[in-house]
């Protein structure tokens, strides 16, 4: 990050206040999930994978950024790039395909209730959810080997916070053109794919909704929905953005602000959407509280 020596300190201070609140709000929301019993549904079932993913992948970056404000040296050696990659490219698409998976969960809720249990059992859960790391680890793998076997002949300094594919591209002097090709592919699997999902979901959900006669219901239905849709705009606008962009069209700062917000903003504000907008997140809250006479 452009940033003056004088000002090294401050921003580890930042980076690690915010790394903390992240690591602090997805194992509190993992650790409720798992202590009340009426959390154990599909829906917080999949809030919790979305809590692990955020939680590895502000883990896999904002440590090592943070350590360079704090000693002043911005390097990293081969193997920890690699792994960078790895784990970075593998929890984004894991990340985006759960997303999709817990728009289709909201749709089966609302559109039907009667079948929820049956169309939603804990099997087709896990299944789903193990499929999503499964496409996610595929990807990292399949980006990371790409990456490696590339020729890296010129400046060896990468213009970004960590290692990210866009900025590695520009220093090989390998053609890239195939890679960027299947970028795009991979791209279109691990993003499109998962939005196109929400989309169709969402449409059939505002559908159902509008036709339901409660008010109570219609409030429930809107509030559960707009923290998924809150985070799932968060993410995929910033993803989109950086990834489905020619590598011609990229600038280092740019790309810098883009990838500060959905890999250190967003993970850390996806607690604070779902606790603070969530009565039974609340609640739950509230009982391990009382139980532990905090309150």
């Amino acid at each position: 990050l452009p940033i003056r020596p004088e000002q090294q300190a401050v921003f580890f201070t930042l980076f690690l206040g915010m790394y903390l609140t992240t690591v602090l709000g997805n194992l509190l929301i993992m650790l409720l999930i798992q202590l009340d019993s009426h959390l154990h549904t599909p829906m917080y079932f999949f809030l919790s994978q979305l809590s692990l993913m955020d939680l590895m992948l502000v883990c896999t970056n904002v440590p090592k950024m943070a350590a360079n404000f704090l000693s002043g040296r911005k390097s990293i050696s081969f193997v920890g790039c690699g792994i960078q990659i790895g784990l970075f490219v593998c929890l984004v698409g894991s990340e985006g395909l759960l997303l999709g998976l817990m728009a289709y969960d909201r749709y089966v809720a609302i559109c039907h209730p009667l079948q929820y249990t049956i169309l939603m059992n804990p099997k087709l859960c896990v299944f789903m959810t193990v499929a999503s790391w499964t496409l996610g680890s595929l990807d990292g793998i399949i980006v990371l080997a790409a990456v490696l076997s590339f020729s890296y002949c010129s400046s060896l300094e990468i213009h970004h916070f960590f290692c990210d594919v866009a900025a590695l591209l520009p220093l090989s002097c390998t053609e890239t053109s195939a890679f960027e090709r299947l970028l795009v592919i991979c791209c279109v699997v691990m993003l499109i794919f998962p939005v196109s999902v929400i989309i169709l979901s969402y449409s059939h959900v505002l559908r159902a909704v509008i036709h339901m006669g409660s008010g109570e219901s219609r409030r429930k239905a809107f509030t559960t929905c707009s923290s998924h849709l809150s985070v799932v705009g968060l993410y995929y606008g910033a993803a989109m953005f950086m990834y489905m962009r020619p590598a011609s069209k990229h600038t280092p700062d740019q790309d810098k602000m883009v990838s500060a917000f959905y890999t250190i903003l967003t993970p850390m504000l996806n607690p604070l959407i779902y606790s603070l907008r969530n009565k039974e997140v609340f609640r739950a809250l509230q009982k391990v509280l009382k139980k532990r006479k905090l309150i």
